[in-house]
């Protein structure tokens, strides 16, 4: 039977005693429900930098308060656990996933904390606001766009000063870098990345996972090559020190991942150029994934067992 607890922080209390009781909210329209472990939701986090959004909280199977977790941090939270909740049908399953990595002792005991994505703002969210500095200002390719409305900055403000914040008052955490852990998918793997180089001093490693290193959604080829090279100078600037954390990336061969093979290949060599050894940054070609979260799911143990090692 599917487990989930409700958004009323009352049920920390219930969470610091390890219960089990199942609760489905009214106001939780769409709950995801989880195979393993218990999925406790935060509706409509409020934010000083940031538009309110839902969290939800994963903890493992046996959470004991008297111990300490590391936290990983996800991107896209609707489709994290719940297949039956989610606008195509799939989803990371990442309670299965970080279930089974716990049990069978291949990582640290572990939380998820998901963030849900707004979808008609994910672009403009998630986008390095940073990295459009280095297009040229006369360029026509920022003409297009109110730079007002991208706020990564702002999302990771939230993430950074109150949402880890929180979750480390209200969850028995480890709070250090090195137990604090980011990732996401598509664009989600560009926020990651983002936040890394932003906040180096936050977060001991993230994963990235079919990042959209084209950087923007566009149907003139001609453009990518201008906008994926902005985000590379970006990271040519702002990496953190060569080998200080974990930074993992990867991608497909079908649907929308073939294209980014060139581009993660052009990233593979600027990690190189800056001293990051395989041994703190990894990247991985992974034939026959395609651009989804089934294929995500298939592989998401193998950037799990390198961040939260043991």
């Amino acid at each position: 039977m599917k487990k989930i607890f409700g958004i009323f922080l009352i049920a920390l209390a219930a969470v610091a005693c390890n219960t089990k009781t199942e609760k489905r909210q009214a106001d939780t329209p769409n709950a995801q429900q989880v195979d393993f472990g218990t999925l406790v939701y935060h509706n409509a986090f409020k934010s000083k930098h940031f538009e309110a959004r839902d969290v939800m909280v994963w903890l493992p199977e046996g959470y004991d308060s008297s111990k300490k977790y590391a936290v990983l941090y996800m991107h896209d939270g609707q489709m994290l656990f719940d297949k039956s909740t989610s606008w195509n049908k799939q989803s990371w399953n990442v309670d299965s996933v970080a279930q089974i990595l716990q049990k069978d002792n291949r990582t640290r005991p572990f939380i998820v904390v998901g963030i849900n994505n707004h979808p008609e703002g994910r672009l403009f969210d998630y986008m390095p606001r940073k990295a459009l500095d280095y297009i040229a200002k006369d360029d026509t390719l920022l003409a297009k766009y109110n730079m007002n409305m991208f706020v990564a900055d702002n999302y990771l403000r939230f993430i950074v000063e109150e949402l880890k914040p929180f979750i480390d008052k209200n969850y028995s955490t480890s709070p250090e870098r090195g137990s604090t852990f980011i990732a996401g998918s598509s664009m989600g793997g560009l926020i990651s990345m983002y936040a890394i180089c932003e906040y180096p001093h936050i977060f001991g490693g993230a994963a990235c996972l079919s990042t959209h290193s084209p950087l923007v959604i566009t149907d003139a080829p001609a453009e990518v090559p201008v906008w994926a090279k902005a985000f590379r100078d970006y990271l040519n600037d702002n990496l953190p020190t060569p080998n200080s954390a974990h930074i993992y990336m990867d991608c497909g061969d079908r649907t929308i991942d073939a294209g980014y093979i060139p581009l993660q290949m052009q990233i593979n060599e600027l990690f190189k150029a800056k001293g990051w050894g395989t041994a703190h940054f990894r990247s991985q070609l992974f034939p026959g994934h395609a651009h989804d979260e089934n294929s995500w799911e298939s592989r998401l143990h193998i950037p799990l067992e390198f961040l939260i090692r043991k």
